[in-house]
């Protein structure tokens, strides 16, 4: 692919929601472009297959709802790796859609929030906690378009993207000073397993939206992301990079 090179070498990233999508996509690009790559997933036998298919990966199971597994995961990657320079969190469930906020129930919000914003909250904390001690890192959150206008059908989901661009916003100043970088990517819809699954009405409510009048590509987001996790952009933290097709208004 055109544009790529060799600017991670030497660098050891770790992507959650890895197994596959958006999160197999980006560790793949990592990986092509120099950077030990280290898959984090809940679905171990995919995850397993999927590094299999990254040459030089490793890869951890760890639910990124759960802090005890991530504190484990990341500290167990500091012990095999010696070092965490890069920090993506693709890691992320849609939950109801098609549906009314009055037909969610409890249950079924507390679980998108668990994986969407605690997950994001997590993966934040114990890498910026490693990054700190090296006096640098870049840490990238996934949000959504969701996550700024809403979307009828999927309150949980649009709710929790909205925290995970209030979190990147607070962290990148908490880490203004410190080497490390804190942000995130707003996409539209970006054609994966995750989007196939959802209600057509839904997908077609989404797409309906993009001037563009078109999904956006894996390669589009990992051009993105992998130019805000390298060395580049350096001037660059608490900031909400729009992937929408023109749909984004602020």
């Amino acid at each position: 692919m055109s544009g790529e090179g060799q600017r991670f070498s030497g660098q050891v990233a770790v992507v959650t929601g890895a197994a596959e999508g958006i999160g197999f996509h980006l560790a793949a690009r990592l990986a092509r472009e120099g950077a030990r790559v280290v898959l984090l997933d809940r679905q171990s036998a995919l995850l397993e297959s999927s590094a299999a298919q990254i040459s030089g990966s490793g890869w951890k199971v760890a639910d990124v709802a759960d802090d005890a597994a991530v504190c484990a995961a990341f500290g167990s990657i500091m012990e095999e790796y010696g070092r965490i320079d890069i920090a993506v969190n693709c890691a992320g469930i849609v939950g109801p859609n098609a549906r009314r906020l009055t037909e969610v129930g409890v249950d079924e919000f507390d679980e998108v929030y668990a994986v969407n914003l605690r997950g994001s909250f997590l993966v934040t904390k114990y890498a910026s906690n490693h990054m700190e001690k090296a006096g640098y890192g870049r840490i990238l959150l996934f949000a959504s378009i969701a996550g700024k206008e809403g979307n009828a059908g999927m309150c949980a989901y649009s709710a929790t993207k909205a925290g995970v661009i209030g979190l990147a916003k607070s962290a990148g100043k908490d880490f203004a000073e410190t080497g490390i970088t804190v942000n995130a990517i707003a996409p539209a819809v970006i054609r994966t397993g995750m989007v196939e699954a959802l209600d057509q009405w839904q997908v077609d409510y989404m797409t309906e939206k993009i001037p563009m009048k078109r999904c956006g590509t894996l390669d589009e987001v990992a051009a993105l992301a992998c130019w805000i996790v390298s060395r580049e952009a350096s001037f660059t933290t608490g900031a909400v990079f729009d992937l929408s097709g023109g749909r984004a208004t602020y």
